[in-house]
């Protein structure tokens, strides 16, 4: 069975890891998001979310956020093994469902992989 956790290790914690991610990742978007997936010597998988200021209040912010968790929660066989991605959510999206966020992903991590 697998794990459907979100830990601290499937994190990305630190600024200097978001940093390169940036810096080396490989960029893919979507209408409501952005991709970027860098490879990472851990292992595993982890998760970095961005959600600015520009995307809405914090509420519209943190809606967002558990959103993308979920997704990332249930469907971490769609992400990329050993590698490092971060989510950024684009300025105003409208208040999307997780069917909708689950789609549109799910979408934009296909093409990324080239499944």
């Amino acid at each position: 069975m697998k794990t459907q956790s979100y830990r601290r290790l499937d994190r990305v914690t630190k600024r200097s890891g978001y940093t390169r991610i940036y810096e080396q990742g490989v960029w893919k978007s979507s209408k409501f998001f952005t991709i970027i997936t860098c490879g990472n010597p851990l292992g595993h998988t982890r998760l970095g979310i961005t959600v600015t200021k520009k995307a809405g209040n914090a509420v519209k912010r943190n809606r967002i956020k558990r959103l993308i968790r979920e997704f990332f929660r249930l469907h971490k066989d769609l992400f990329p093994e050993n590698h490092d991605t971060v989510v950024m959510a684009k300025k105003n999206m409208p208040p999307l469902t997780y069917l909708e966020t689950c789609k549109e992903l799910t979408e934009l991590l296909q093409r990324n992989t080239g499944r």
